[in-house]
């Protein structure tokens, strides 16, 4: 027979201590900073350019230069509730929706 030399180490295997990960709140962290971030770059300037536009609608009167969404130019001549009668050229009247108005520009031109 061979010999076989079994050689054990001098101190006992360390065993392997428990994974220490970082704490619940360094885990949440990045995901509440994105969400500051979304937040204030795009959600807060959406909200006020959303308010700015329900106050230029609200102020539509008769006599108001308006550009429609369709890109054509006219002037309010009557407000009906959320309905606008809107001249956009000699003699020709049409009705379009206060919401089909992208911007206003007061008085005659």
């Amino acid at each position: 027979m061979l010999p076989v030399t079994v050689t054990a180490p001098a101190t006992p295997l360390a065993q392997a201590a428990a994974p220490t990960g970082p704490s619940m709140i360094m885990q949440l962290l990045p995901i509440v900073l994105i969400f500051v971030v979304f937040w204030f770059l795009i959600l807060r300037p959406q909200k006020k350019q959303q308010e700015q536009r329900k106050k230029m609608l609200e102020a539509v009167q008769r006599g108001d230069r308006v550009l429609t969404n369709g890109g054509l130019y006219g002037t309010v001549r009557d407000v009906k509730g959320d309905v606008l009668i809107v001249q956009i050229a000699e003699n020709v009247k049409v009705e379009i929706a206060k919401a089909a108005v992208s911007a206003v520009t007061t008085g005659e031109g």
